[in-house]
């Protein structure tokens, strides 16, 4: 059984040489150096986690991580706990957003059941249960330290396993009704804004009931009292298991050389948590979109990401990190079928 610290001892420096002979090429290629901007940035990106200068990324899965929240309890989203078995169950019939979204990036949905509040079956589900849900954080903590364990380890897990298979490029996906309540507390934790900067309006609530979730974020604070020094205690006491589960989501890609794109407001606070247990999982992630989700710009920055897209999204599910697989695509495309000046018989900068 893989522990926490062995995840983080996988994790290596990214290939500096395949990043420089990417760069070689890429100033080969007919163009001024560095107009391509971020897909450059991709491209070296991508050389140094696989170490190769062209890797093969056409393998894609978004793993969607689906746990239900006891402070769900305090009136805190605009939807019902009783939604999130029932999206589990429309991602399995392919009905959800990022159903449509990966399909359109011949990308595959993982959905994993690891901390749902309902017993479910399907054939394509990921049974992963942790336990029913988290507990209220505005009354005590989330989960346990070895269940937070449990959680990221099945995330690792089914990273490892599809690695195995070939997959080069996950994303972060989640579906969790009141998940951006814990996600508001953990930014709280490990950032010390206030509760008022990082709490936004989740799945559309008003402003007073955004002032309620507020007050319910400060008092998770006051009653779990979470040392900002340890991510793990933070994350047991004020996170969820889907939260959990995609931090060893980001852990098991950057151990396994693959990308990671990593998708909103939620994910962005697993994000946080990967890079404060492991500093050096920062260079396997791509950012992948700017949330409409209040703190969000905060939160990537906290995390050290860089969003490639502002597209007034925050629905989850994965939906704007599918998007940014388009780009890792472009940029491989690039490598590999542009010109250089001397095929193309185009001179070069003076």
């Amino acid at each position: 059984m893989v522990t926490i610290q062995e995840m983080i001892e996988r994790i290596k420096p990214l290939d500096q040489k395949a990043m420089e002979e990417a760069q070689r090429r890429l100033d080969s290629l007919t163009k001024p150096p560095g107009s391509l901007g971020r897909l450059e940035e991709m491209a070296k990106q991508a050389a140094g986690i696989t170490g190769e200068v062209t890797p093969d990324l056409s393998r894609k899965a978004v793993m969607v991580m689906a746990g239900d929240h006891g402070v769900c309890e305090e009136g805190v989203s605009a939807f019902p706990p009783e939604v999130t078995p029932q999206m589990v169950l429309n991602f399995l019939g392919g009905g959800a957003a990022v159903n449509v979204l990966a399909r359109q990036a011949s990308a595959d949905v993982v959905c994993v059941d690891i901390g749902v509040n309902a017993e479910l079956e399907h054939p394509g589900l990921e049974q992963r249960k942790i336990r029913r849900g988290t507990g209220n954080i505005a009354r005590g903590p989330a989960m346990t330290r070895a269940e937070a364990e449990a959680a990221v380890r099945v995330g690792f897990e089914l990273v490892a396993e599809r690695a195995a298979q070939g997959y080069r490029v996950f994303a972060t996906g989640e579906m969790g009704i009141g998940n951006t309540t814990p996600s508001s507390a953990i930014m709280v934790a490990l950032t010390g804004i206030s509760p008022d900067q990082a709490v936004g309006r989740g799945t559309g609530i008003d402003e007073a009931r955004r002032l309620h979730k507020v007050d319910v974020v400060r008092r998770a604070l006051e009653i779990n009292a979470p040392d900002p020094a340890d991510a793990l205690d933070v994350l047991a006491k004020l996170g969820g298991l889907e939260i959990a589960g995609l931090v060893g989501v980001i852990l098991g890609a950057a151990a396994h050389r693959c990308l990671v794109v990593v998708d909103g407001f939620i994910s962005s606070a697993a994000a946080l948590i990967a890079v404060r247990l492991a500093p050096q999982a920062a260079a396997y992630m791509v950012g992948s979109h700017m949330s409409m989700e209040q703190g969000h710009a905060l939160l990537v920055e906290a995390a050290g990401l860089k969003p490639v897209l502002h597209m007034d999204m925050r629905l989850g599910e994965g939906t704007g990190a599918v998007l940014a697989f388009h780009f890792i695509d472009a940029a491989q495309l690039i490598m590999k079928e542009m010109a250089t000046f001397e095929s193309a018989g185009v001179s070069g900068k003076e």
